[in-house]
């Protein structure tokens, strides 16, 4: 339900009070369980991560493992983007988070990587997936009407540049492309990347 009303509605001016409504209930009966708007977002952003890894089944070698991982949780919190911010930000220890956290690390064992340098990989690997899902989430937020708009102003400051004061810009103007475009692509190579990059350190 909180869910829902976070499709509708950025997380920070999120009103527990709708939330109370919805469900039939006043404000002060959510606060019995929860001691603020912050817990009770986290909470909400845990069930997103339980429901995105939940009956998942690991495959494949390490690599393939956390890439499956990821790519769940990106379409999860992409029906959800307001919520990708909250578990971004935040840090919880629900149930969904245990499982996320608990998959990541068996795929770095698996990995073969020194059970020392685990832990740094682990906080690494999860923060790019943090910070890539809030990014692609932000920018799902957008209506369409917003993303056009983004792209000609866009179109307008890398055509328009001057090349005498951004060459670079001018040599590459019509091959730059705007953040929206190809985002599911992008995400999948830059974590690609970095799992390329833990793979070559594994000695």
């Amino acid at each position: 339900m909180a869910a829902e009303l976070l499709r509708t509605s950025d997380a920070e001016s999120f009103s527990v009070r709708k939330l109370a409504a919805a469900l039939g209930t006043d404000s002060s009966s959510l606060y019995r369980h929860f001691r603020n708007k912050t817990e009770l977002l986290r909470a909400v952003a845990d069930r997103i991560l339980l429901a995105a890894v939940e009956g998942h089944r690991p495959e494949g070698d390490w690599k393939q493992r956390i890439t499956a991982l990821a790519l769940r949780l990106r379409e999860a919190f992409g029906r959800h983007p307001q919520l990708a911010t909250i578990w971004g930000r935040y840090a919880s220890s629900g149930t969904g988070s245990r499982l996320v956290m608990e998959e990541v690390l068996q795929a770095l064992r698996a990995s073969g990587l020194p059970d020392e340098e685990i832990p740094a990989r682990y906080h690494r690997v999860v923060v790019l997936l943090a910070a890539l899902i809030s990014a692609d989430a932000g920018i799902g937020t957008l209506t369409p009407e917003e993303y056009e708009q983004g792209v000609e102003l866009f179109r307008v400051a890398v055509l328009g540049a001057d090349p005498d004061r951004f060459p670079a810009l001018a040599h590459f103007a019509r091959e730059v492309r705007p953040l929206g475009a190809d985002r599911g692509a992008a995400f999948e190579d830059i974590l690609a990347a970095h799992l390329a990059h833990i793979e070559a350190g594994i000695g």
